[in-house]
């Protein structure tokens, strides 16, 4: 199974895949949010070269957990860029995931502007890692230890 990730934003979106196992996310590009939303060939060659089977998608929620606007905002995109690629979609909270990526991006000596196009796609990289991570969590309870 294949997952792409979108860290969605006004003015782009971040994009990372899982490996064929679902076991590491990796970044993949930042696209114009206008792009993915108009099925793009810039998007396209994304869902033809990792041929994804789920959609994860970053919802930003408030500190407390809450959904506030900008969570709102992010479903209706998600549930067009859903319909366009007619696979499932899952959510899940991408909390301090922009951080994050700054904080690894910094460390890694990169300027504030080098960091600009790769924030969206390390940060997607890293909500989807921490899906995946909960998905194979849940395999080995159910089916028992993997060998």
């Amino acid at each position: 199974m294949v997952a792409l990730a979108l860290d969605i934003g006004d003015t782009r979106i971040g994009i990372a895949a899982s490996d064929r196992s679902a076991r590491l996310a990796n970044p993949v590009a930042v696209v114009a949010t206008q792009e993915v939303l108009q099925g793009a060939r810039s998007f396209r060659r994304i869902l033809e070269d990792y041929e994804p089977d789920i959609l994860v998608c970053g919802l930003p929620k408030t500190l407390s957990g809450d959904e506030g606007p900008q969570a709102a905002h992010v479903r209706e995109l998600a549930s067009h860029i859903q319909q366009l690629t007619q696979l499932p979609l899952v959510f899940v909270d991408e909390r301090l995931s922009s951080r994050e990526a700054k904080r690894l991006l910094s460390s890694q000596g990169c300027s504030e502007k080098q960091m600009r196009g790769k924030i969206d796609m390390i940060a997607a990289s890293l909500f989807l890692q921490v899906w995946l991570d909960a998905q194979n969590r849940e395999d080995t309870h159910e089916h028992g230890a993997k060998v």
